[in-house]
């Protein structure tokens, strides 16, 4: 049931050295979901979740990645080993445990690597939506399935020339059809707004890692949701794999969903979320 009201704690900012400090909001009680944003967006591309989910009862801690949003751009530490530790910087400052970590497309990289490196101590589960850093991209003998370095190579390039313009002609294509442009302009805007040089370092560390052994040392409970409609994250190259890879995976495939479902698909993403982390927490 929802409650009337739900405490919503000041917006802050925790520092992890002198020149990097990540902006966080921390809403609600109980059992605690950390969120974790898409490549160059941040934490507003979850208000669509934090609300109804504080709303019903869950504690939901978003904050920017370095680099993102309203966090600090130190011109470095854009690798998945130092966003791991960023991610267990905030736990530890929210004194956060029995987490249910929701992250999004580039971020799923982010929790496995985070597993890998901090272990689940503080973990009770995963929710990967979109992901599309697992299992791993790139094409090579044993993976022959990925995608060429030369496509990573030319949108970074393309990146590089007119960010603007790569947003462009991607836009349509990243939500569902018939998306209003004033919500397309909403997520353009956050996009605009990281650092232009770390969004290409995080492509480029993005595209050259393996994540699937990883995948394989995860003992938590991890839900996988895609959409068969996505075209920045094909569900056949990672959505499938990645949950085959997980030992305790489910996997939920949205029809009609593309990579913007958290917000064409809100109700039902967080109706199973709800459900994913009721279960795990009882």
């Amino acid at each position: 049931m929802a409650r009337d009201t739900f405490n919503a704690r000041q917006p802050g900012y925790i520092h992890i050295d002198d020149d990097t400090a990540l902006h966080y909001r921390d809403w609600g009680d109980d059992a605690p979901l950390v969120f974790l944003s898409g490549w160059t967006l941040n934490a507003d591309m979850w208000n669509y979740q934090c609300a109804p989910l504080a709303d019903a009862g869950f504690r939901c801690v978003a904050y920017d990645r370095r680099g993102h949003g309203r966090s600090s751009d130190p011109g470095r530490g854009y690798d998945y080993d130092t966003l791991a530790d960023d991610l267990e910087a905030v736990l530890s400052a929210r004194d956060l445990a029995r987490v249910t970590l929701v992250g999004h497309s580039f971020a799923s990289g982010e929790i496995v690597r985070y597993l890998s490196r901090h272990g689940s101590r503080r973990v009770a589960g995963i929710v990967l939506v979109s992901p599309a850093s697992t299992p791993f991209l790139l094409k090579t003998a044993d993976n022959p399935g990925g995608l060429d370095p030369s496509l990573f190579e030319a949108s970074i390039e393309e990146m590089l020339t007119s960010f603007p313009d790569w947003i462009s002609r991607r836009a349509e294509a990243y939500f569902s059809p018939g998306t209003a442009h004033t919500v397309i302009q909403w997520t353009a805007d956050m996009m605009l707004d990281a650092s232009l040089y770390g969004a290409a370092q995080l492509s480029r560390v993005q595209m050259i890692t393996d994540f699937r052994r990883e995948l394989a040392a995860i003992d938590v409970p991890a839900l996988v949701l895609h959409g068969d409609c996505d075209a920045s994250a094909p569900l056949e190259i990672t959505g499938h794999p990645t949950a085959a890879a997980l030992e305790n995976a489910v996997l939920k495939v949205y029809e009609g969903g593309t990579h913007g479902m958290y917000f064409n698909h809100a109700a039902r993403v967080n109706d199973d979320i709800r459900a994913f982390v009721t279960r795990w927490q009882a």
